[in-house]
């Protein structure tokens, strides 16, 4: 638990050195974001913060939400990922960790999987001026339930 603490608090001061010296206001909502992602988000959409918040007694704008997260991405608190044109997720930011999303098209639902060969492969490739430090691949498909689920359905 004290590491959990640590790594939330670490991030609080970051976010606070981020705002000030980007002459950003330091507003309650800000940090209430900040503390819900770092306490028990994994991987989430702009919908599933605000209903998060929403229920946790602080309804915050849309715009409060887009222009945080924007804040958060550029101080290096989060990282966005797209799925595609329309859709992207959020994540904490955590260093050297390397995983693939595994990403189910029918239920959305995103799973970490984490490949130590294909870490190794990428980490180790040879990029003519460029130097690989992180990677970030989604794979799409099917989870498992809602693959039982299709199959469950075309039997019938």
């Amino acid at each position: 638990m004290d590491k959990d603490r640590d790594i939330k608090q670490a991030a609080k001061q970051k976010f606070t050195d981020y705002l000030t010296a980007n002459k950003c206001r330091k507003t309650p909502e800000r940090f209430a974001i900040l503390e819900l992602i770092y306490s028990d988000m994994r991987h989430f959409d702009i919908d599933t913060l605000s209903v998060a918040l929403q229920k946790s007694g602080l309804p915050v704008s849309r715009a409060t939400l887009y222009n945080t997260m924007r804040l958060l991405v550029d101080c290096k608190l989060i990282v966005k990922h797209r799925l595609d044109k329309n859709r992207a997720f959020y994540e904490r930011a955590s260093t050297n960790d390397f995983h693939l999303h595994l990403v189910c098209t029918n239920c959305l639902s995103i799973t970490d999987y984490k490949d130590t060969e294909l870490q190794r492969a990428i980490l180790n490739k040879k990029i003519k001026k460029f130097k690989p430090v992180h990677y970030a691949l989604n794979v799409s498909g099917l989870c498992s339930e809602c693959a039982r689920q299709l199959k469950k359905n075309k039997k019938k």
